[in-house]
């Protein structure tokens, strides 16, 4: 099965998000949330960074999350169609 190399249809090329303002966004998507150990957190970073999905950095071609956000989250999962990179 061949992945689609398609652009989220949602993003452009001008997406940036700050440094700052990414820590903002997981701040306030892990309020009340378990979050996993910064460990893991750098493991599935790397993980999508190396991912064809990855756009302009930050962003999920497959489900437009800041990826960022979503691998600092327990109950989150990679959402790569063919089998996930990480759970």
């Amino acid at each position: 099965m061949q992945v689609r190399q398609e652009r989220c249809k949602g993003c452009t090329e001008s997406v940036h998000v700050s440094p700052e303002k990414l820590e903002r966004l997981i701040e306030i998507a892990s309020r009340g949330r378990e979050t996993v150990p910064d460990e893991n957190y750098e493991v599935r970073l790397k993980q999508c960074s190396e991912c064809p999905g990855l756009q302009y950095g930050t962003t999920c071609r497959y489900c437009g999350c800041l990826v960022a956000v979503r691998a600092k989250l327990q109950d989150s999962d990679c959402p790569f169609p063919l089998a996930p990179r990480w759970n």
